[in-house]
């Protein structure tokens, strides 16, 4: 799949072949007869996920131009960037540094990350309640409702303590509304809780592992927009924690990684099979549960989403990076505040 998104050309099929031809890019797509090409003038960026061939004169005129050229694997790990001369980067990561130290700034975009993660939360249990037993929609009802009165509290927040606790407080009544969507069976026991560090049941096994691939998605993005993922607004600064990751990940949570690790189980594609417990009580998915994971994650980070503020739909895989280009825009100041991503 090769796709234009904000004059950046994002090209993610396997063995896909670019090269320059004058002032075009040519693209050549395997096992599909004919080639593309694309005016080099309306491209800003490049980014390939895996294994894509990109020619030395293309490379070499993208480096001439300051057309940067990001080297994705195909989970979504950041790998590599071509830059030639930095231009924009160091002023964009200045200003971040300026909009983390100016508390007002810092708290007004952790407030819309938290409302972001709160809406989304809602939105996943009121889509499961559609097609729940009376019982359980009403609880899950119950636990949207209470997130209706934390979103509602977050703009109201005047600090970041505070607004972290309106955040864990609607986790709470999140993960007790998850109790009531994931279907158990003989062998996988119910959710009751979320645990971590390590997981001790494969419910909560399947959502830190999938948690650690949004992870990676959104870090990658982070860095392909050149922003520091070690500056955050909501988390504090800690060494080696990316903390604009993390942050950045709270409004994906419930939908790209809750949503695709419940929708896994209850389809029983994930099996008791797929699990090992280890000494102490942790439990781990096993390769091949790994491998199965991985396969459905590279379907569903292909499903189409809208996205209200570019008016599109948009691959699962690319949300987060359009999520960091309107926070860079906000950053620099073209966008009065930092618009989440929300399910609809």
């Amino acid at each position: 799949m090769t796709l234009e998104l904000l004059n950046t050309l994002y090209v993610q099929t396997q063995g896909t072949d670019l090269r320059l031809d004058q002032d075009t890019l040519r693209i050549h797509l395997p096992d599909t007869p004919g080639r593309k090409t694309l005016p080099l003038r309306r491209l800003d960026a490049i980014v390939v996920y895996g294994h894509i061939n990109l020619s030395t004169e293309l490379l070499t005129r993208c480096a001439q131009d300051a057309r940067p050229v990001t080297w994705m694997t195909r989970g979504g790990r950041f790998q590599a960037r071509l830059e030639g001369p930095v231009r924009g980067n160091v002023l964009l990561r200045h200003e971040q540094h300026r909009t983390h130290t100016d508390p007002d700034s810092r708290l007004g975009i952790a407030r819309n990350t938290v409302a972001g993660k709160i809406r989304n939360s809602r939105w996943v249990l009121l889509r499961a309640a559609r097609d729940s037993k009376p019982e359980a929609q009403t609880r899950i009802r119950e636990a949207a409702a209470r997130l209706a009165e934390g979103l509602a509290d977050t703009q109201n927040a005047d600090s970041l303590d505070i607004l972290m606790g309106i955040e864990g407080n609607a986790a709470r009544h999140y993960f007790t509304g998850l109790r009531d969507i994931h279907r158990p069976t003989e062998d996988i026991p119910a959710f009751t809780h979320r645990n971590r560090r390590p997981p001790t049941d494969p419910v909560n096994a399947t959502l830190s592992f999938t948690y650690g691939l949004l992870r990676n998605l959104v870090h990658g993005a982070i860095e392909q927009v050149g922003l520091d993922p070690y500056i955050g607004f909501l988390h504090g600064l800690r060494p080696a924690k990316p903390a604009l990751a993390l942050d950045l990940m709270e409004e994906f949570r419930p939908v790209l990684a809750d949503r695709f690790a419940l929708t896994l189980l209850n389809r029983r594609e994930l099996r008791s099979h797929h699990f090992e417990t280890l000494a102490g009580g942790a439990v781990n998915l096993t390769e091949d549960g790994r491998k199965t994971l991985l396969a459905a994650w590279q379907e569903w980070k292909t499903q189409p989403w809208e996205h209200p503020t570019a008016g599109r739909t948009i691959p699962a895989a690319l949300l987060p990076v359009m999520q960091c280009r309107i926070l860079a825009r906000h950053i620099r100041g073209d966008l009065p505040g930092y618009l989440p991503w929300t399910a609809s």
